[in-house]
């Protein structure tokens, strides 16, 4: 007798199982389908939004950054039409998403800043790859803008790393926007010097020095007395590839010609008060 009502209860559940299956199995295949078609619509609306950012000159750290959101988005709605055709009651599903976004968001309060000042960056442009820039007491050339950071390579070749919502909200003097540079340089000359004299010679300097462009024209002015010397303010303007040479040329060249002539850079004088007991 129990044997009798094993089988009958097995043959029972075997029935059931096939009508639900049976009952079940348009839905399944529908999602089934929705999620292979909708796979294969996303890859390619991700590719032909890529196409058209190339195509529209977008930057690239910009479009690579937005075809990802992109794609991420389109899988999660994806994700979520799936279950949803699956008959899984998605409103708590949501909940649970929008708690562990909320709950990521809290504790990666710097990388959020950090990845909205990489938004600005990418969107205003204050400065491009290959721009020489002095931010955060460093000076370098934009070698990579990413989301988070950005790199910079310095004179000595060393790889500097700056958050981009510190550099967002800060100062950024951007030393490859105008094309060219000028050079402040200063000369400190004994009062017995004739001034007219120096400027001539440095004014010969820099006319001579091929690195130093004629518009805007160079200037020679006398920018201070001080108590130990007579300073000479030398404001030549030369391309950005050429001003570190161009600085380092005048420099030199114009001890040389002040020295032919007897004219004496005077040292820097530092006063210093001893008090004694």
């Amino acid at each position: 007798m129990d044997k009798n009502i094993t089988i009958s209860a097995f043959e029972q559940y075997i029935n059931n199982f096939f009508t639900v299956l049976v009952d079940y199995s348009p839905r399944l295949i529908s999602a089934i389908l929705i999620l292979f078609i909708g796979l294969y619509a996303v890859r390619l609306i991700n590719r032909m939004v890529r196409r058209i950012m190339v195509k529209r000159d977008l930057d690239p750290t910009l479009s690579r950054f937005l075809a990802d959101i992109l794609l991420w988005a389109m899988r999660v709605l994806l994700f979520v039409t799936f279950i949803s055709k699956l008959g899984v009651e998605t409103s708590s599903f949501v909940a649970i998403l929008g708690a562990a976004g909320l709950a990521v968001g809290l504790s990666l309060q710097g990388s959020l800043s950090n990845f909205a000042g990489g938004m600005l960056i990418i969107l205003f442009k204050p400065f491009r790859v290959g721009h020489t820039i002095e931010a955060k007491g460093v000076v370098g050339t934009v070698c990579e803008i990413q989301i988070f950071v950005t790199k910079l390579i310095n004179a000595n070749n060393q790889t500097i790393f700056i958050p981009n919502g510190i550099l967002s909200n800060d100062t950024i003097i951007n030393y490859s926007l105008e094309g060219n540079r000028r050079a402040d340089l200063t000369f400190s000359i004994s009062y017995d010097t004739n001034i007219k004299t120096a400027k001539d010679i440095i004014m010969k300097v820099l006319q001579a020095n091929t690195n130093v462009l004629k518009n805007p024209e160079p200037l020679v002015v006398v920018k201070s007395l001080s108590d130990s010397s007579i300073q000479l303010a030398v404001r030549p303007w030369a391309k950005l590839e050429d001003f570190w040479q161009m600085s380092s040329d005048v420099l030199e060249d114009c001890k040389e010609e002040f020295e032919k002539v007897g004219i004496v850079i005077q040292p820097y004088v530092r006063e210093v008060s001893v008090v004694k007991n």
